[in-house]
């Protein structure tokens, strides 16, 4: 018979494994009389595992959901998984880091040395920093009601005064260290994508709403397709002919449309949320450029100029 902590370990992960274990089976399983069983589960209960008897002709054994989080039992591979996960939460920007690197930190102090000393070569840096950080209580209040399929509005910006927007909320998505809710905008009869920082959202939500298909049904590709400015999704948007050959302007760049105009030349469709910060990502490519338009563009270039030539003086 093994030892009784290695014992409890068995039995644990065995109702981890399957929703109902029926008695006899256990003990099978495990090698030891059905009385063991029903002991090893009362020391379990009293480790805070909530374990249910079932009623039926053999009699079993449920592991269900308690309202306290008892100790947790994780394999080799989960535990080497939760440690990458922790890391990358730690750079998530939902306002979780503190919390994320604490959890870290614990799961570590608890690991057998053998596993310490294989997920410790894990530890690594995001080479991507996160953008600014979600309060966790709106990407809760987010979640909920993508999840609940309940009208939300909220505000939008810095400017509270204005109308709250309404919108049915699809999913909430992390695309480039942001947190965005992709939603249908009730108000102007489209799909947006909103930036999850700048919601505030007001309360009560609702009412519901029966669900909506995202065009294409694939919501990653619909996103990225947003920001690639396929589908209008920048609030700014501009075309520019530059002075360089398509190729060495596409692998610089993370989304927008590049057409060869010839050997030395490209036509260039680029989004930002700004017209200053499109402005300022056409000039680091560091050629000649033609504005196509948008007039916005146009003047937003005229402004930099103006600041970099005061700058240089």
């Amino acid at each position: 018979m093994p030892k009784t902590s290695a014992r409890l370990l068995a039995l644990l992960s065995l109702l981890q494994a399957r929703r109902d274990w029926p008695g006899a089976l256990l003990a099978e399983r495990l090698d030891v009389s059905a009385r063991t069983v029903r002991r090893d589960v009362d020391r379990l209960r009293e480790l805070g595992y909530p374990i249910t008897a079932v009623k039926g002709p053999d009699g079993g054994y449920r592991l269900g959901a308690g309202a306290e989080l008892p100790p947790l039992l994780f394999d080799d591979d989960q535990a080497v998984a939760l440690t990458v996960a922790l890391q990358i939460a730690v750079t998530s920007g939902a306002g979780i880091e503190e919390a994320a690197a604490r959890a870290l930190n614990t799961v570590r102090q608890v690991m057998p040395a053998r596993l310490r000393r294989r997920v410790e070569v894990l530890r690594f840096t995001a080479v991507e920093r996160s953008g600014p950080q979600v309060a966790p209580g709106v990407l809760m209040v987010l979640s909920a009601a993508v999840h609940a399929r309940e009208v939300l509005r909220f505000a939008y910006g810095d400017d509270h005064t204005a109308p709250p927007r309404r919108v049915e909320p699809h999913h909430l998505v992390t695309r480039g260290g942001r947190w965005y809710l992709l939603a249908w905008d009730l108000d102007r009869d489209d799909w947006r994508t909103f930036r999850a920082d700048r919601i505030t959202p007001r309360t009560p939500t609702g009412p519901r709403f029966p669900p909506r298909d995202v065009p294409g049904g694939d919501v990653a590709a619909f996103v990225s397709a947003r920001f690639r400015g396929g589908v209008g999704g920048w609030p700014c948007r501009g075309e520019v002919i530059l002075d360089l050959p398509a190729d060495a302007v596409s692998r610089h760049l993370r989304d927008g449309l590049v057409e060869a105009l010839g050997p030395d030349r490209c036509r260039l469709v680029l989004g930002s949320w700004s017209w200053p910060a499109l402005a300022a990502a056409i000039g680091g490519f560091d050629a000649d450029v033609e504005v196509v338009g948008p007039p916005e563009l146009k003047a937003a270039c005229a402004r930099l100029a103006r600041r970099y030539a005061a700058a240089a003086r």
